[in-house]
């Protein structure tokens, strides 16, 4: 008889946490995945995929204005429906939620949907009362939205909620300035709402390049978005026909029909009873691991977001993929998180991998800067002003390109490529010995003077 109900038990199937059982379990472990509500984590049920169908849904308003200058026969006003735009994003994540669930049981682990707590270094308890036992166990549990508290605060919403929106609201304010702010006040405000962006600092996208974040910023204010810095939350009221007035330090009242949380995520550790064993939190509330995703406890691990370590979901399947190699297939594998690529998908998205010039400057002894500002083909043609900004770091005394940073269209899709050349230590020479794919716009990383 078997010392252990399981080999492993997962706590949360999202990105991390299924990949690690997948993995697993194809290694012949006998693997259990606790998930209280669907397979597929926020990245798939509420984040990253249905943010980006409706930031596709979305663009269309400007691609429409601008398909007349190139001979196409459109309306002055088409008239957009969000429901059908809605109904078509939630039919997708529930066509991926099956697909992940699909993918686990066929690789033979067992999914439990209920809520579960530690309550021992090998023991779990189920919502019903139920105890089970693990070889090992894996926290993938991932984060929440942040809330905000202060009179009035249970009026606003997360992004959890705007996906399912009676309808676009006329006016939004959106508190917080980094990826889930600046991407949905793109969508929502290229879906006809009146935006404002109400941050507590000067700063939006803390952690990008400085010169591409300010692009954003002035393409922002051009299109007509509303930006209210150094302000932080006084109140909150309900009027009678609905809306709502928000009342905040530095500014003015503001009266909208949606207020949206985008302040940050915090780890689901609450009421998890890691406590139970022996498992220490840092000061946020996220599991401390080790390089091999171990926490204090022998036997118990974790991954993804719930370590708030890197919070994006290729971070998190890197780490639930070495976590289930190393203790299920025999191998030693750590996740390196130098030079991991990163996009916001705002209007127009910005995209970096490596360092930003600041942080160059404070690491290297020199640094040589290049860089391309220019109009991109489609935008001339369209009589759009809006100009793409690309720009290469490189370590002046080596020639190594250690950071590229970029906004404009699809620079999203570009970074993915030119992070390969930045992870392999390419020099600017090599970039410059690459001969150009023209007409295009990744060919001014091949041009950049």
């Amino acid at each position: 008889m078997a010392e252990y109900d399981y080999d492993l038990f997962t706590i949360g199937a999202g990105s991390g946490g299924t990949r690690a059982s997948r993995v697993a379990a194809a290694h012949g472990a006998r693997v259990a995945v606790a998930e209280e509500y669907r397979v597929g984590g926020t990245c798939v049920i509420r984040g990253c995929v249905p943010k980006k169908l409706l930031v596709y849904g979305a663009h269309f308003a400007e691609d429409l204005k601008d398909a007349k200058r190139f001979g196409w026969q459109v309306p002055d006003e088409c008239a957009f429906d969000w429901k059908t735009l809605q109904a078509n994003v939630l039919a997708e994540v529930d066509r991926i939620n099956l697909a992940y669930t699909h993918t686990l049981e066929t690789n033979g682990a067992e999914i439990i949907h209920q809520r579960v707590t530690v309550t021992g270094p090998n023991e779990l308890t189920l919502a019903d009362g139920t105890k089970k036992t693990a070889k090992t166990i894996l926290v993938a549990t991932g984060a929440h939205p942040h809330i905000p508290q202060f009179p009035g605060h249970e009026h606003g919403i997360t992004s959890n909620e705007a996906f399912h929106l009676e309808a676009i609201p006329k006016r939004v304010l959106i508190a917080g300035a980094g990826y889930i702010a600046n991407e949905f006040a793109g969508i929502f405000h290229q879906l006809g709402a009146h935006v404002i962006v109400m941050n507590r600092t000067k700063e939006i996208l803390r952690g990008y390049d400085l010169q591409i974040r300010d692009r954003l910023l002035q393409i922002s204010m051009m299109k007509g978005l509303e930006f209210r810095f150094d302000a932080t939350f006084e109140k909150i009221d309900r009027n009678d026909d609905g809306s709502l007035t928000v009342h905040m330090s530095g500014h003015e009242p503001a009266t909208v029909d949606c207020v949206m949380y985008a302040t940050g995520r915090l780890p689901n550790t609450k009421g998890l009873g890691l406590e139970n064993a022996g498992v220490e939190l840092d000061e946020k509330g996220a599991v401390k691991v080790d390089a091999h995703n171990r926490t204090t406890c022998p036997s118990i691990y974790a991954v993804g977001d719930v370590t708030n370590r890197i919070q994006l979901t290729p971070v998190a399947i890197r780490e639930g993929q070495a976590f289930a190699e190393n203790m299920f297939g025999g191998g030693n594998v750590t996740v390196d998180y130098d030079n991991v690529p990163n996009a916001c998908f705002s209007h127009p998205p910005i995209a970096g991998v490596g360092m930003t010039e600041s942080e160059a400057r404070q690491k290297l002894g020199s640094v040589k800067v290049y860089s391309s500002d220019f109009r991109p083909m489609k935008n001339v043609l369209a009589g759009r002003d809006e100009r793409a900004l690309y720009k290469m770091v490189c370590d002046g005394e080596t020639d190594r390109v250690v950071g590229i940073h970029m906004i404009g269209p699809d620079v999203a899709e570009i970074i993915q490529s030119a992070a390969v050349a930045v992870k392999a230590g390419l020099t600017k020479a090599q970039f410059d010995a690459t001969v150009a794919l023209h007409p295009t716009m990744a060919e001014e990383l091949v041009l950049l003077k």
